[in-house]
């Protein structure tokens, strides 16, 4: 007859038992809940403090193969964190973004950070490829951007189509100005329609547009 009675205790023990868990398992959650939006935020401060790291090295180094070394002071100003409504002008339009030397900057760091810098790293290449004069500069040229950027496994391949990459193996051979003019109509396309949206979105590029200062630091020099 005390068989019924030790089942009810135990199902009382068990349930017990499960409250306790729940309740301690319901706090875990919050304390997790709370602890996951805090990494957030770390994770949110750091990859800021990455950009403002990796944009100030660009703006350092962007002018560093020019010969304009001597005249570094009247370069600096060029460099200066754009006003809000400067910066605002990026959003109109690709162009003016990569027309301006800190917005080229932004861009870079925000594709590095995203892994793929390639992309603008060959539209650079391509740009300074199409001012070279010297048609022997023009050839050695031509092919550093193929080694670089177009051939299978290339340290900074991009992403373009096998029939574009061998019409440029070939074309390299006797260069002429227009030997990348498909591959980087097809990596700006990639660039304006993808990584340009997404930066415009970033909460790098929305700082610069407020009116409120960022830290000297994001500055560049």
């Amino acid at each position: 007859g005390a068989w019924p009675v030790e089942v009810s205790a135990m199902q009382s023990a068990f349930f017990l038992a499960l409250q306790h868990d729940g309740g301690r398992m319901e706090r875990s959650g919050h304390r997790r809940s709370e602890a996951e939006e805090a990494e957030k935020g770390r994770m949110k401060k750091t990859i800021i403090k990455d950009w403002k790291t990796r944009l100030s090295y660009f703006l350092q180094n962007s002018s560093s193969s020019t010969k304009m070394k001597s005249k570094k002071v009247g370069k600096r100003r060029t460099y200066f964190r754009p006003s809000p409504e400067e910066a605002q002008l990026w959003s109109e339009a690709f162009d003016e973004l990569l027309a301006n030397k800190y917005g080229l900057a932004a861009f870079r760091a925000f594709l590095k950070s995203e892994f793929c810098e390639e992309n603008i790293e060959f539209w650079l290449a391509c740009e300074d490829f199409k001012k070279t004069k010297s048609p022997q500069k023009l050839t050695s040229k031509a092919k550093k951007i193929y080694n670089d950027f177009i051939e299978k496994e290339a340290p900074k391949e991009i992403n373009i189509d096998f029939q574009t990459k061998n019409m440029i193996a070939q074309n390299i051979q006797e260069a002429t100005h227009t030997c990348f003019s498909a591959a980087q109509k097809r990596v700006y396309s990639l660039m304006e329609n993808n990584s340009y949206p997404r930066f415009l979105e970033s909460e790098f590029y929305q700082e610069l547009c407020k009116k409120t200062p960022m830290t000297r630091a994001a500055q560049g020099t």
